[in-house]
């Protein structure tokens, strides 16, 4: 894969590199990689907690909402 940056990007990234803190500039492009896959998780999860709270008041589980879910972790259930 190669990557064409702009002067002020490549000199940015080589001043990384040149940091110590990363070996090579893959490292740096890959961890800059990782960081962004951990904003997209962190970013559904977001999302999933704001739809939890957009459902509406919780109600407690009953024992047929547990036998489900034990079914349904066991493949016996949808």
């Amino acid at each position: 894969m190669n990557i064409a940056l702009p002067d002020a990007l490549r000199a940015f990234v080589a001043q990384r590199v040149e940091s110590g803190e990363y070996g090579n500039t893959s490292e740096y492009v890959r961890e800059l990689i990782r960081k962004d896959q951990r904003e997209q998780r962190v970013q559904r999860l977001r999302a999933l907690v704001e739809d939890g709270l957009a459902s509406g008041t919780a109600t407690a589980d009953t024992r047929d909402d547990w036998a489900e879910l034990n079914a349904i972790a066991d493949g016996r259930g949808q």
